[in-house]
């Protein structure tokens, strides 16, 4: 049986060794400020400064625990080398295959006057005008696996010294990455990658895409005719059929039939390139449209481009549940380049659990009997990715590690209505999706 207390001694040597890595090259009080930023945030379950110094439970006055933590909170550049570090831990893990998900969310503040940096943002989860932060996140997954990787993570402000545009934040983040990663990986984007400059940059960079398009741009069809890309969607012979599972909420879940079809278009501004569009129809009121430059030749190459786009909701889903986890919508810090330090953290946080916990499948097991046994420091509940937070924080409806990160693409319609599973009972490897 397993010891807890040596289990958590296990973990917290973990933490250390994984801090020493992330923050190799820094000073020694900013590589203590690290590894206690990471035990605390963990240990805490929370982003507030005076949450984490208790945990750490120094001999000393907690104001000035909180003080210190707050001045090197304030350092400016701190997680610019931490960034490249993560990056390079994360690299042996991106494939060619490897969906690459550009997610930008928010923090809104709608309350916040002192907070620096406050602009409106859309809240994600309203739809309302708030003041707050835009976030960038880039994470990758495999189509058919658990584990989620953390790449980078950055809160700006529109109103920030030497900030130009969104689309330009949302380059320097694929720029980023591709300084250290490389051109491995398909890059997913929702519906806010269709503008044409992010497309014209993203071709000249020559990495292979997924993007979600809207109905607002006209395309070039396979015979030559410049039309609304709706219209050529709604033209398109969907002949393939596909039975995927759909869990309309407060309903139990159904089965339904979607039609896959594609055809080569071209753009109004890049006439010489062709690129596929694919048409899934039976999934909403409106067809859904992909468009890639991935090579597509038969069904079969046409529904893996829609699994990459759901594998691009699950590392959403993913950086969803960790902001709610750790309560990041509920950050206090004061200063622009704390609020950009503690986003940063969080990614660092979900890389250790998600990455260097999900590596140790003995250490996994310890962990689970840990937090079976006792109400202790690093729990683990089902949900992998809420690793060292009490089951008592995971929102109501949030997926299990068996449905979310198993092997098939599983998406709740509660969150994102509309939004599909692959059926879960099968093991996708062994047995594809059926088309007919």
């Amino acid at each position: 049986m397993a010891n807890p207390a040596k289990t958590a001694t296990q973990i917290k040597s973990q933490i250390a060794r994984f801090s020493a890595k992330v923050s190799l090259g820094l000073d020694k009080p900013k590589r203590k400020f690290i590894h206690q930023m990471i035990y605390g945030i963990q240990a805490s379950k929370d982003v507030k400064l005076t949450s984490i110094a208790r945990t750490l439970d120094e001999d000393i006055p907690l104001i000035k625990t909180v003080n210190r933590l707050s001045r090197h909170m304030k350092t400016k550049g701190l997680t610019i080398n931490i960034q490249k570090r993560l990056m390079k831990e994360a690299k042996p893990f991106i494939k060619e295959d490897t969906v690459l998900a550009l997610d930008l969310s928010d923090i809104s503040k709608e309350y916040s006057e002192k907070q620096e940096g406050l602009a409106p943002v859309r809240d994600g989860s309203t739809g309302k005008i708030k003041d707050g932060w835009p976030i960038l996140a880039a994470v990758g997954a495999d189509v058919r696996g658990d584990k989620v990787i953390p790449l980078y993570g950055k809160l700006y402000s529109k109103r920030a010294l030497g900030f130009r545009s969104e689309n330009i934040e949302i380059l320097n983040t694929i720029d980023e990455v591709i300084k250290i990663i490389g051109k491995n990986g398909i890059w997913a984007l929702d519906r806010g990658g269709d503008r044409r400059k992010l497309f014209v940059p993203i071709l000249e960079k020559e990495i292979q895409f997924v993007v979600r398009m809207t109905t607002k741009r006209d395309m070039i069809d396979k015979v030559g005719r410049v039309r609304n890309i709706a219209r050529i969607a709604q033209n398109t012979r969907c002949s393939k059929r596909a039975e995927i599972i759909i869990h309309p909420k407060g309903e139990p879940p159904q089965k339904k039939i979607i039609r896959i079809g594609y055809q080569k278009v071209s753009f109004t501004f890049e006439e010489d390139k062709d690129f596929t569009l694919l048409v899934i129809k039976g999934m909403g009121k409106k067809p859904l449209m992909l468009l890639s430059n991935l090579k597509v030749e038969t069904a079969e190459d046409a529904l893996k481009i829609m699994e990459i786009y759901l594998t691009r909701w699950k590392c959403e889903e993913s950086f969803r549940f960790i902001k709610e986890a750790y309560q990041l919508e509920d950050v206090r810090l004061i200063k622009y380049e704390g609020l950009m330090n503690i986003v940063f953290l969080i990614m660092v946080v979900f890389f250790f659990v998600s990455v260097v916990l999900g590596a140790a499948a003995k250490l996994r097991i310890l962990l689970k009997k840990v937090y079976e046994k006792s109400k202790r420091l690093f729990e683990i509940p089902p949900f992998k990715q809420y690793a060292i937070c009490s089951s008592n924080n995971v929102p109501p409806g949030a997926p299990t590690s068996e449905t979310l990160f198993c092997s098939s693409v599983h998406v709740y319609s509660d969150c994102y209505p509309g939004r599909t599973e692959r059926n879960a009972s099968r093991d996708p490897i062994q047995e594809p999706l059926r088309i007919q």
